[in-house]
Parts: structure tokens; C-alpha cells; sequence
């Protein structure tokens, strides 16, 4: 794509929200981008947390975590530039190990996945010897390696469920884990806080987002003050008393599609900031509200002129030791089994 068309094209998304000057230096930044990507046969994918002037201009494919790795192991691109965190990067190459996988940022972690390790599975799975554990999508790959099967938020209830077990264990974040538990009807124990009770269904982990942990019940009432006629969408990242205060909570891509399908006078969505602005960009007719507590600081390592630098110099290279990769791979495999 020329300069001229990606001007075009940014201009139509973000010219209302961003000086000119500014659009056209990201425009040279992305069209140059786009140039190396021809050139190295290479796919992107972005994220929906990534800003704006990165989700609309060099991402062949936008969208959450795991519908970008599936994206990524269909492709016969050679190259998968991985615009999102570490971990996201890892399942990429673990579904497609054949391709050299780059994440833009040396070190883009994640409060959540960083919350638990290995080590910490194979201490729960002897302290609850049978009980099947389930990861969050959001862990790196040797966590996933020492469980049975994955999850994401917008399908971690029907993965609990079809397990028809009488307990599991579900890491790590201990707000999914508590909003999975209400759905589903299950009591739910944490064993670093207390002694196991004597009735438990659900064996959880204490890990948070360091974003979704800072919404509060408090924020949803004074917009709803301010603003009452507001649809209030939240991540499940966030904690029980703000999901069950919003209208709706899901994954992004389900809060996307919420928006997209129904008509309100304005909405609030809780999660990680730029996705507020991606949707606002998205769909301008639609009134977003913006509340950003805080944007995600790896996340926000992310940028244009770090996608560039990835192309030219094929740098971060994503790498999971085989051993790993083949166990991480049945987890995920055993989650797509379920749909």
C-alpha cells in the first residue's frame, strides 16, 4: 500500500482525533512497514489493545489473543509479527512452529501470566492429585505445557463445564476464576489464602491484571450519575461486584460485537484503553466514553516504530523449546476440541 493510500485510509479512522502533522509521520512509519512486509513475506497481527495508528494501518489481521494465532497458523506467510504481549506471541508459535514468530518489543510481559509459573502447577497438581487443571490462554507456554487444556474468557465457563469433573483447578486469574465460579454455580477456594473447606468445586489462583483490577463498582456508579442512559460493558478480567454491576461483560472480541450490533446513546467500555479508541475510530457514529485508569505499560511498548525496527532487523525472535511446545500444543488442542 502506497503512502498516499495509507494517508487515505488513516485519515478517514483518525483524522478527527489525531493533528495532521502527527497522522502523516505515523503514515511514513507505516507505509514503510507495509513496503518491508511484501518484501519479507510476512503477515501482521495486531491486537485489540494496540492505539489506533497501529491497529487500522499495518495489521493484516486484528482481534484477541487466540483468533490471531488461529489467523497465524493458516497463513503461508513466512514471517508473523506478533503486535500484542509475549505470551500471546508464544501460542502463535505454538501453533505454527514452522514460522519464525517476532514480538516488536524485547520484553512485553504480563502482570497476569507473570503471576503464576510451572512450578506453581506442578505444586497445586500434587497438593490435588487427579483434579484436571485448566489455564487461561493469557500464561507462557510452560504453564500451559504443565496443564490439561486452555481457556479463554470468552469460553472459560463451557471448558469448566465440560470437564464433568468434580473439581478443577483453574488459573490463574482470580477474578476469571471468581466470575467463572458464579456462572457456573460453583464454590470456589483459594488455597494461599486459607486451608481448603471441606466442599469445593473449583480450585483457584491469585493473579490479577494490573488494568482490569483498578475498575471499580465506584467508577460504574459515578458515570451512571453523570451519565445515565450509558451501556457499561467489562472485561471478565475484572472483579465479580464490577462485572455483575456492568450491562454486559465478555471477551473483546465479545464487547466489540456487542457495540457493533446493538444502539445505545453512548458506551463504557472496561478494559485496556485503546480498545475504547479503536471502536470509537471504528464506528464514529457510535458515542464511546472513555475511562483509562491506566494502559497496559507492555502493551503500550507496542508501537509503530518498534513493529518497523521487528521487520528490518528480525528482531524479537519468539522461541519455545520443543519439549514445551508439544505439551502447550495438546492444551490448546484440547480447548478448540470443545469450540
Amino acid at each position: 500500500m502506497s503512502f498516499e493510500e495509507t494517508y487515505r485510509n488513516m485519515k478517514k479512522r483518525l483524522g478527527n482525533r489525531i493533528p495532521d502533522a502527527e497522522l502523516r509521520h505515523k503514515t511514513e512509519l507505516a507505509a514503510e512497514i507495509n513496503c518491508l512486509k511484501q518484501e519479507k513475506n510476512a503477515l501482521i497481527l495486531g491486537h485489540n489493545y494496540m492505539t489506533p495508528e497501529l491497529f487500522f494501518s499495518v495489521c493484516d489481521y486484528t482481534g484477541d489473543s487466540l483468533e490471531l494465532s488461529r489467523k497465524a497458523a493458516k497463513t503461508d506467510k513466512d514471517i508473523i509479527v506478533f503486535c500484542g504481549v509475549e505470551f500471546m506471541a508464544e501460542t502463535a508459535k505454538i501453533l505454527s512452529p514452522e514460522k519464525t514468530v517476532l514480538l516488536p518489543a524485547e520484553k512485553a510481559g504480563c502482570s497476569l501470566a507473570e503471576g503464576i509459573t510451572a512450578q506453581d502447577v506442578r505444586n497445586l497438581k500434587a497438593q490435588f492429585p487427579g483434579v484436571p487443571v485448566i489455564t487461561y490462554i493469557n500464561t507462557y507456554a510452560d504453564v500451559k505445557a504443565e496443564c490439561d487444556l486452555c481457556c479463554t474468557s470468552g469460553n472459560a465457563a463451557a471448558v469448566v463445564k465440560s470437564l464433568k469433573s468434580d473439581a478443577v483447578i483453574f488459573l490463574p486469574d482470580e477474578y476469571l476464576a471468581r466470575n467463572v465460579a458464579r456462572e457456573t454455580g460453583k464454590k470456589i477456594i483459594f488455597p494461599s489464602l486459607s486451608e481448603p473447606a471441606e466442599e469445593y468445586q473449583m480450585i483457584g489462583w491469585q493473579a490479577r491484571c494490573e488494568v482490569h483490577e483498578l475498575f471499580t463498582v465506584q467508577d460504574i456508579e459515578n458515570v451512571r450519575k453523570q451519565f445515565p442512559d450509558t451501556v457499561i460493558l467489562a472485561h471478565p478480567e475484572c472483579s465479580p461486584d464490577v462485572t455483575q454491576a456492568a450491562d454486559f461483560a465478555g471477551s473483546t472480541s465479545a464487547m466489540i460485537r456487542y457495540v457493533e450490533e446493538t444502539s445505545a446513546p453512548r458506551y463504557l467500555i472496561l478494559t485496556e484503553c485503546a480498545m475504547s479508541d479503536n471502536i470509537a475510530a471504528a464506528y464514529p457514529e457510535k458515542e464511546i466514553l472513555r475511562l483509562c485508569r491506566r494502559r497496559c505499560p507492555h502493551m503500550e511498548k507496542i508501537t509503530l516504530e518498534a513493529t518497523l525496527d521487528a521487520l528490518k532487523y528480525n528482531r524479537y525472535v519468539i522461541e519455545v523449546p520443543e519439549d514445551i511446545r508439544i505439551r502447550a500444543f495438546r492444551s490448546v488442542e484440547r480447548m478448540l476440541a470443545i469450540g
